[in-house]
């Protein structure tokens, strides 16, 4: 028994000692965008010996990508206008239903005009025009819960043959 042990401590030291070993590994860029920036000024805040915690000012003057509103803007969709749109059928059925809507007037009446059916049908909508960050409040107020999501919206009018909006776009027909 005694052998035993001593055989099992051996073994687990030889593996404790080649376990750094094996876990090294070069490191390898899978893409690099020519963007990256590093992460050394983000964490000084962190490494602080101070007992008060740092005061951190919140005006960076980096863009901060996908999170600031700004940066969606101006929403566009070439080809797309405020407009009536006929009620046709097609034969794509879509998993869920889906709207285009701009920030025009017109789409904002619509939306407050349709928005409890949408919800009830599960619609998913997309921002198709907006040119300030106002217009995205606007929508996201009257959303009420509704998802929208800021695109162009040019490659779905264009296999659909829509040109004007609000529009919902069911499993069969694309209505106003």
């Amino acid at each position: 028994m005694a052998r035993f042990s001593r055989q099992w401590w051996m073994w687990l030291a030889i593996v404790c000692l080649l376990t750094p070993v094996m876990a090294y590994a070069e490191l390898t860029v899978i893409y690099d965008s020519g963007d990256t920036e590093p992460i050394a000024p983000f964490l000084e805040p962190f490494e602080s010996n101070d007992e008060m915690l740092p005061q951190i000012s919140l005006s960076i003057d980096r863009q901060i990508g996908a999170a600031d509103p700004e940066s969606w803007l101006p929403i566009q969709s070439p080809g797309l206008t405020p407009g009536v749109v006929q009620t046709t059928t097609h034969y794509r059925p879509f998993a869920r239903p889906f709207f285009l809507i701009g920030s025009d007037q017109k789409s904002r009446q619509w939306l407050r005009d349709h928005r409890e059916q949408l919800k009830e049908i599960g619609a998913v909508g997309m921002l198709v025009q907006a040119e300030t960050v106002d217009d995205l409040g606007a929508i996201a107020a009257l959303a009420d819960g509704l998802s929208i999501l800021p695109a162009s919206a040019c490659d779905i009018a264009n296999a659909l043959e829509i040109s004007h909006y609000p529009v919902l776009i069911t499993a069969h027909a694309i209505e106003q």
